[in-house]
């Protein structure tokens, strides 16, 4: 990777012309080149940002393809945005940090969404940026310099037993570490990002974001700190857990089951000049930061003007005015010292931490660069010389195919092999001697060293993407590096790769360099080079440093070996053997036969092999004007043609069949071939080897590299029959399709080539009439038609039409020269039934090239739970395949790819726009996968699939109808026999769930119906004529309009069905809460007029409904607290079919339809919230509630109830003594509470003060139970003062 950089290489803050004349006068070359060493500098581990600052100026780099002076398109930096990040006076940037945010869209592939510029102060604020430089927000966590930004991203453990580490954002003071836990960063930044570009567009400049987690901890016993590592979290073996205890306890100490967690930190500096940091987990509660400068009070000022100069700062009366107050910093939590490596004459410059958290490269003033093991807190290898060195890590995991498997290394547990190992090198930048170093660790030599200059910056982010955790990382791969080489002097960034094998020692090592050196000569065999001399130099040389004798019996160094062998080496005297055995007397006459036909093979080979290897000058390629007139097609045609093979290529890359080596050797030759009655006859073979005969004859004169003439003389004159060589002609072009669509120069050398083999004896009949069909060009059609690689086919088949046209042509025009004398005949088309075929051909391998492009469309894998429809592999289309499968089948191809793609049918609607209009597409979809549903009922995925494309549906009309036709046919009966359906709990479920949302679908289809028209169904022209039934959206067209009352009284059953299963509630008849009306009205036709239940309802049945509804309520709180309990399953993944139904709401409508009042349902639903805990989302919940008053009186009986468990069921002193002085009536009051009536009581005391706060605000002071709350209060606030003493 070589990216150009386009920045000032002065960062003094002046403009441009300026710093131009300042470097003409000064002498100084390596001041001018040393620019970049004071400045801050960042790169995106995704390659994508770059941001250089020096002290209040910054510029954001981004990446774009530019052209080179050398006219090639490469990757350069370009300036994205530049101006001052100074908010307060006389602060600069002392740390930036560039961090690439993953996106949460499910068709990701490994890019992030956006990149966050991350910079700190000298002032201690920390300001987050865009990459248009728009603030997002600001935090002033401690008043010192912030000296260091460093960040941790989720990576996935490669052992079972290796400790998860969290995602995290370190910010290091002089004497102070603060670490942001990623999620709540990650969070916040997208909420910050989404209101901002709100705000912009709304125009609103009040936008508060939401706080941040954080741990602020005060490093002490400590002189000086410039740098730190976070190792993360730790936990301690039983045997260090055990020894530390003894030594702090004595004998009689006493352990945890578990080790305690702690989180590592690791700091540089003088006294100690290695510090080791412990801080338990659990010891400090988070943070909730209160935001600084939130966003700008205009977003437009956060866009500076970048005219003003290179970096574009900004004017006077430009700048914003000054910061209000600075907010309240938070104390830090004291944090000794636990260990250290005490140097009092050392002092640390920078940390590094290993990619696998085990190890860290320190760099010291004197010069030396020293490798610690952070988990024993040793040094362990020490580097002297490389004074203000910079250091960096690799890892690199070992590729499996180069380990050789031996019979010492099997193991019966899985696979011989095993998992992929990982080796770690040290980089080291000695900046002074300009030098690159590259280290194998722990204890392992120096395995490369580069010189690349004296000005370079070194650049180790050490983490990759945030916002992945150990679900959405799988399907990841994040194009990210690892350490790469700024060098402001040639103006490039260059990454770093070791080979995995320079980790290794021994035999193992020359074992594995052995596998590199293979796969180094597999790829110069396989460069495009015009010197074959230096090919066969470089790769004898490379076989010969081939040492292990593993390696030279693989199959790659053996080709490697025969190519660089050549035919010259492979039977030097078979000639003379020959002739010298035909002069024996007692010979048999078979064998001398025998020997004569191999001769005869060998010459043909010999011949063959030297055409090939002629090189002979290229025809210069034809334009696409020639190959149109070539192909006989019209420009418009010839593009369309085009068109259809370019969207084809991009779809189906894959090579059906994978050849090594376009050569064939003597062996191999000899075998396919056989020589009878001087004739050359093909043996039975596989299709593989049967390509490589052909390619052996043919591919280099398909390429363009060899005569074709001479070619077919010479097979021609050997003995083949025109028909076998048509046949391997064939094979050869149908398999090697990607290598022909690479190469569109090889069209006209087929052209030309069967041209020769049509104009050879007994190709085609000299009795052949233009009015019957000639054997020769059926053979070439049939194979066409069975083909499986459409592109190459369609090819074959113009060309194929091409050549019999100029034959047909010469044929007509010699027959009929002498009857039309002197007339003009060059307009004329001559006409043959051969020709007839094939264009009936080429438009069927048109269509089926459409449709397999389709088929093979890339689309991307949903990472939840798919349908087997989805599954399944999809195959590949032939014309014989599609006439063999009967008419209708195109349709049923189009509609089965419909169900995996909905990108790439811009072809195919132009082909069909009426019939593949959008809502027709929805409607045949949502039928095929009723049809799948139908099949197994236990797969709720095919119907829920079936109502996303009803939903789709933009016609009210259509949907309307579409919709009549599926409850119908299918919902309605399966309903009614709801005892004998077949299927589980689990399907019964998402099948009811379905039927209440096709019933609001209905209905409010039914009302958008009236506000537009019904559609006008058209017909293509080309499809006028068919017969058979009719369409499903004329069907749909055709069904009667609903009758909105019952569909609604139905759709209110069917959500009662559904909550019942949904969450399982025990003893409930949803009939009982219906008159006989109402039941007498279901499962009738939605399109009849019922006598549905009007006026007021019976008592009891109203009851009945509140309590169904209490019931419900309760459900959906107990559900919610459970599913945050168990953050491992959520609830989308156990029930994927409710895709985020508001259970609450609807909940408040059903009661709307049951005539129950809807503020008891909120109210309950206020209460359980309460009784469960979850105090947040009862206060939210609280405001939508009408009556308060009943409400806080509910809220107080539930405040006592706490309150009672609190004081009196958890015995403790202070608690005895603050019931003592209660008084009398609330004691008592507390007393009769029943605490078990709490589904949580274990609630903190001051969530219960903030409850009962709000039952004050909400009780008027004439309330009968006003006193019993201000008596509440008070005594809250007793046990509050207690507990904080």
């Amino acid at each position: 990777l070589c990216l150009t950089l386009f920045l000032c290489k002065v960062p003094c803050g002046k403009p441009c012309d300026t710093c131009c004349m300042e470097e003409e006068e000064s002498n100084s070359k390596s001041q001018r080149n040393h620019w970049l060493q004071g400045c801050v500098l960042s790169l995106s581990p995704t390659n994508d940002l770059m941001v250089i600052a020096n002290e209040q100026k910054a510029v954001f780099l981004v990446p774009k393809w530019k052209h080179s002076d050398k006219g090639k398109e490469e990757m350069q930096y370009a300036v994205g945005w530049s101006g001052s990040l100074n908010v307060e006076e006389g602060e600069c940037v002392s740390s930036v940090l560039c961090i690439p945010l993953a996106s949460q869209k499910r068709s990701s592939t490994g890019r992030p969404d956006w990149t966050c510029i991350v910079v700190g102060f000298t002032s201690g604020y920390v300001r987050f940026y865009t990459e248009s430089g728009v603030l997002l927000l600001a935090q002033l966590l401690n008043e010192d310099p912030v000296l260091q930004l460093k960040c941790r991203t989720y990576e996935i453990p490669r052992h079972p037993g290796v400790t998860e580490q969290n995602e995290e954002l370190s910010i290091l003071y002089p004497a102070a570490i603060v670490t942001i836990d990623g999620f709540s960063l990650f969070q916040s930044l997208r909420a910050c990002r989404n209101q901002v570009a709100r705000a912009a567009a709304s125009g609103n400049e009040n936008v508060q974001p939401p706080p941040l987690a954080y741990k602020k901890w005060g490093l002490q016993d400590v002189d000086i700190i410039v740098d730190h590592a976070s190792i993360g979290i730790m936990t301690l073996s039983p045997f260090d857990q055990m020894k530390t205890a003894s030594n702090i306890g004595g004998y009689y100490a006493a352990i945890k089951n578990s080790p305690p967690a702690m989180s590592q930190y690791v700091t540089v500096g003088s006294n100690p000049f290695t510090g080791f940091f412990f801080a338990l987990e659990g010891s400090s509660q988070p943070l909730l930061s209160h935001v600084a400068l939130a966003v700008a009070s205009k977003l437009t000022s956060a866009l500076f003007n970048a005219a003003s100069g290179w970096l574009g700062w900004k004017s006077k009366h430009e700048e914003e005015p000054a910061q209000k107050q600075k907010p309240k910093v938070e104390p830090a939590t004291p944090l000794a010292v636990r260990f250290g490596l005490p140097d009092s004459r050392r002092h640390g410059e920078r940390i590094c931490l290993s990619p696998c958290n085990t190890l860290a490269a320190v760099t010291d003033g004197f010069g030396r660069v020293i490798l610690l093991d952070v988990t024993r807190g040793l040094a362990v290898r020490m580097w002297k010389g490389y004074r203000d060195a910079e250091v960096g890590w690799i890892q690199t995991v070992e590729d499996l195919h180069e380990r050789e498997t031996e019979k010492m290394d099997f193991s019966p547990f899985g696979n011989a092999q095993g998992p992929s190992r990982v080796a770690q090198f040290l980089v080291i930048y000695a900046a002074r001697r300009g030098i690159l170093e590259v280290w194998s660790t722990q204890q392992g030599p120096r395995v490369g060293a580069f010189n690349v200059g004296k000005c370079c910056r070194l650049l180790y982010p050490g983490y990759k993407i945030m916002g992945l955790n150990n679900v959405t990382s799988q399907g990841w791969q994040p194009q990210t590096y690892q350490i790469c080489l700024v060098d402001p002097v040639s103006g490039s960034v260059k990454t770093i790769h070791v080979p995995f094998h320079l980790a290794l020692s021994d035999k193992k090592s020359e074992r594995a360099k052995d596998m590199h050196l293979v796969k180094k000569l597999n790829a110069l065999l396989k460069a495009k080079t015009s010197d074959p001399d230096l090919i066969e130099a470089e790769a004898k040389e490379l076989i010969l440093d081939i040492k292990y004798p593993a390696t030279k019996k693989q199959e790659k160094f053996n080709a490697a070996v025969k190519y660089v062998s050549l035919f010259r080496a492979v039977y030097p005297n078979s000639n003379e053997v020959l002739f010298f055995s035909s002069e024996l007397e007692c010979v048999d006459e078979g064998l001398l036969q025998f020997c004569a036909n191999k001769l005869k093979l060998l010459h043909l080979y010999e011949l063959v092999s030297k055409l090939n290897s002629q090189s002979i000058q290229k025809d210069t390629p034809p334009s696409d004007n020639d190959l149109a007139k070539l192909l006989r097609l019209e420009e418009r045609d010839f593009r369309r043609l085009e068109t259809l093979l370019e969207n084809y290529k991009k779809e189906n890359t894959q090579s059906t069949v994978d050849e090594k080596d376009d050569s064939l050797s003597v062996k191999m030759f000899l075998e396919y071939l056989e020589y009878e009655k001087d004739m050359i006859n093909v043996k039975n073979m596989e299709d593989g080897e049967y390509v490589a005969l052909g390619s052996f004859f043919f591919w280099k004169c398909l390429c363009g590299e060899s005569s074709i003439e001479e070619m077919c003389r010479a097979l021609e004159s050997a003995g083949f029959s025109p028909q076998i060589l048509l046949s391997l002609l064939l094979n050869l072009w149908l398999s090697k399709e990607k290598d022909i669509l690479d190469k569109p120069d090889s069209v006209s050398c087929l052209h030309t080539m069967l041209s020769l083999l049509s104009k050879m004896k007994v190709a085609i009949d000299e009795s052949w009439d233009t009015q019957s069909i000639s054997p020769w060009w059926q053979q070439m059609r049939t194979a066409c038609v069975q083909s499986e690689n459409n592109a190459a086919a369609l090819l074959s088949a113009h060309v194929g039409h091409s050549v019999t046209a100029q034959i047909v042509d010469s044929v007509t025009e010699k027959k009929f020269s002498q009857i039309i004398v002197g007339s003009d005949t060059e307009s004329w088309e001559a006409l043959s039934l051969d020709t007839e075929y094939w264009k009936l051909l080429l438009k069927q391998l048109e269509d089926c090239l459409i449709l397999q492009t389709l088929l093979h469309s890339k689309v991307s894998r949903r990472t939840k739970r798919v349908s087997s429809l989805q599954t399944e592999p999809l195959g590949r289309l032939s014309v014989k395949k599609l006439l063999e499968a009967g008419k209708g089948k195109e349709i049923t191809q189009i509609f089965q790819i419909l169900n995996a793609c909905r990108d790439l049918l811009q072809l195919a609607y132009q082909q069909f726009p009426c019939s593949l209009e959008v809502d027709v597409l929805h409607a045949h979809c949502c039928w095929e996968y009723v049809v799948q549903w139908n099949k197994d009922p236990e797969e709720a995925c095919f119907l829920i699939r079936s109502i996303d494309h009803l939903r789709c549906i933009v016609n009210a009309h259509v949907q309307h109808g579409n919709l009549m036709c599926f409850m119908s046919t299918t919902l309605l009966k399966r309903t009614e026999l709801i005892k004998d359906v077949g299927m589980g709990d689990t399907a019964m479920t998402a099948f009811l769930g379905c039927c209440s949302d096709l019933l609001q679908t209905l209905l409010e289809a039914d009302v958008s119906s009236d506000e537009m028209q019904a559609p006008v169904l058209d017909t293509e022209d080309a499809w006028v004529s068919v017969e058979g039934p009719v369409s499903i959206v004329e069907l749909a067209l055709e069904q009667k309009r609903i009758h909105y009352p019952l569909a609604e009284h139905q759709f209110v059953l069917c959500t009662i069905l559904y909550a019942i299963m949904r969450f399982s509630l025990k003893s409930v008849k949803p009939l009982s809460l219906f008159d006989s009306k109402g039941k007498n009205a279901f499962f009738k036709d939605l399109t009849s007029i019922q006598l549905l239940p009007s006026g007021d309802m019976d008592p009891n049945v109203l009851s009945l409904r509140q309590h169904f509804l209490v019931k419900v309520v309760s459900a959906v709180v107990q559900t919610l607290c459970s599913s945050q309990k168990a953050k491992e399953v959520s609830e989308e993944e156990l029930f994927p079919f409710e895709k985020g139904k508001n259970w609450p709401t609807l909940a408040v409508d059903l009661a709307q339809y049951l005539q129950v009042s809807e503020d008891v349902v909120k109210r309950h639903y206020v209460c359980e919230l309460y009784s469960y805990g979850m105090d947040h989302l009862g206060e939210e919940a609280y405001l939508q509630v009408a009556d308060k008053e009943v409400l806080a009186s509910q809220l107080l009986i539930l405040a006592g109830q706490r309150l009672a468990f609190a004081l009196l069921h958890v015995q403790t002193k202070d608690g005895t003594e603050l019931l003592a002085r209660l008084p009398p009536t609330l004691c008592t009051w507390l007393k009769a509470m029943n605490h078990r009536e709490l589904q949580n009581a274990e609630v903190p005391i001051a969530v219960t003060a903030k409850l009962i706060s709000k039952v004050m605000e909400h009780l008027p002071e004439n309330h009968g139970q006003y006193n019993l709350a201000l008596n509440l209060t008070e005594a809250v606030e007793a046990i509050s003062h207690t507990l904080s003493i």
